[in-house]
């Protein structure tokens, strides 16, 4: 029970800082800015349901990908920590990770018809970090039974409805939320993602060379 209860808040926390719904909420009030409201709340709905349906994918079909292209889950475990850990730093240092969204996206994504998809959904609200997570997360979960497997996916689906939510009174949040408080919320998600992406490079470490942990090579 008690492991169940570490590995849901693990899961909720992960996915919940690597889709950073703050973040994606800013970004969508300089895209929309010009926009009706009746157009915001379309944005808003769209691109939560088509980052929910690429997390969703990854999740339950994340395991095969991987096998299709010989990978395993502890080399995408490092990689996915590494990746995390990179999103940290830039979290707690303030910049925009360039693995959710580059200049040339944003770009791109201003001057398409339906922003909803780009740079919103991929790759700023399910880009590749929230990707790895949920690939690494529902891994873990296989040897946890069925309860921790439904963990994953309840914890992808509350991280996009707080997005929506969040972008859907992206308004009076913009009104209450300063740059500066931007910067301390982000500083504080950013330390826990290093955290969380140090443990999965030592649980992917420990995994794939059992000789580190004195256990047979």
């Amino acid at each position: 029970m008690v492991d169940l209860l570490s590995f849901a808040l693990l899961s909720f926390s992960s996915i919940i800082i690597v889709v950073n719904p703050l973040a994606a909420t800013l970004l969508f009030v300089s895209l929309t800015g010009t926009m009706e409201g009746t157009t915001k709340l379309k944005v808003a709905l769209d691109s939560s349901k088509f980052a929910l349906v690429v997390l969703l994918a990854f999740t339950i079909g994340g395991g095969w990908i991987l096998q299709l292209f010989g990978i395993t889950i502890e080399a995408f475990r490092i990689a996915g920590g590494l990746l995390l850990f990179g999103i940290g730093m830039d979290m707690v240092y303030a910049k925009t990770s360039r693995t959710q969204m580059t200049a040339t996206e944003k770009y791109e994504g201003q001057d398409a018809d339906d922003i909803a998809v780009m740079p919103l959904a991929i790759p700023m609200i399910s880009g590749p970090g929230a990707i790895t997570s949920v690939i690494v997360l529902m891994n873990e979960a296989v040897g946890m039974g069925i309860a921790a497997i439904a963990i994953v996916p309840v914890a992808a689906v509350t991280a996009i409805v707080i997005t929506y939510y969040m972008m859907r009174h992206s308004d009076i949040i913009v009104q209450r939320i300063g740059q500066r408080e931007y910067r301390a919320v982000n500083r504080l998600m950013g330390m826990l993602l290093i955290a969380i992406a140090v443990q999965f490079i030592i649980i992917g470490l420990r995994t794939a060379f059992p000789i580190l942990t004195g256990g047979p090579a």
